[in-house]
């Protein structure tokens, strides 16, 4: 059973000391940088992104909504005697700081922009989103807009109501285009149809483990941390039964700007003048 807002306080106690016991500073899980990634979810207000990412990581939707300014989740996964780590950070729709915007994007490595069927303004902002990923990497990478790779998945939301489309098919397939990183997917949050195609759909063109998806691995428990733990050490692989593991780590925090700023130094030059290149910067 993973954490919940409604765990009894000494199961949440236990669940606290294990999770210290088995790493008791996150650095010493020695997480391999290339089995390091941050998907980062963009949109305007009210499209979704909050339920997407809900559904992603627990199955469940939430009917009331609650607006979002910035959330930001962890997921490790054991996959095939490796170790990965998933940061997920669900943006405001508001952009009220177009700084913190742009440091998002520059340290996405797969993305998820998503717009309501039903609102056009929500297509445009998508739209406007495209263009900045791709102008911002491009930047990053010193590279021309049509080379630059950027595994990234559109999302037409809300897709189970009985509504006025305002977005048109030709519209979405002229924003897709011809780019193999960019794939397009309608789907319902509320009913979660086609989440999950849509997930293996982005790991894959970003080349991570199609187990990652919710629907191709296990769920487990805290008490499955210590899998994780072992396969970690020294980075030795330890052999397996082929399941794939996924924990959600239920303290994770934001990383801090200086952090995210290391973070993207390492992107941008490979690791090349890392002292510790072989790790995530984690704060």
């Amino acid at each position: 059973m993973l954490l919940s807002a409604d765990t009894p306080c000494t199961v949440r106690s236990k669940l606290t000391a294990m999770i210290k016991k088995m790493c008791p500073n996150e650095t010493e899980l020695n997480i391999p940088a290339k089995n390091c990634y941050r998907m980062v979810i963009l949109g305007s207000s009210k499209v979704g992104k909050t339920s997407i990412v809900s559904r992603f990581l627990s199955g469940r939707f939430e009917e009331q909504y609650t607006p979002t300014i910035e959330d930001f989740h962890r997921k490790f996964y054991s996959i095939r005697g490796e170790v990965y780590q998933l940061d997920i950070l669900d943006t405001s729709g508001n952009h009220p700081f177009p700084a913190m915007r742009r440091l998002s994007i520059l340290t996405g490595d797969v993305f998820i922009l998503v717009f309501s069927l039903d609102n056009r303004d929500s297509f445009e902002e998508v739209q406007r989103l495209k263009q900045q990923i791709i102008e911002t990497k491009s930047c990053l990478k010193n590279k021309t807009k049509e080379n630059i790779d950027v595994p990234l998945v559109i999302c037409g939301n809300k897709g189970d109501r009985d509504f006025y489309r305002e977005v048109q098919a030709h519209e979405i397939e002229q924003l897709v285009g011809q780019d193999n990183n960019c794939s397009y997917f309608e789907v319902s949050a509320k009913k979660n149809s086609q989440l999950d195609e849509m997930f293996q759909a982005l790991f894959t063109m970003a080349k991570l483990p199609s187990e990652m998806s919710p629907d191709l691995h296990r769920k487990v428990s805290v008490q499955y941390c210590e899998i994780l733990h072992k396969k970690s050490i020294k980075g030795k692989k330890v052999k397996e039964d082929g399941d794939a593991y996924g924990i959600i780590a239920p303290f994770a925090r934001r990383p801090s700007i200086h952090s995210d700023l290391m973070y993207i130094r390492e992107k941008a030059i490979g690791g090349s003048q890392s002292k510790d290149k072989e790790r995530c910067v984690i704060s």
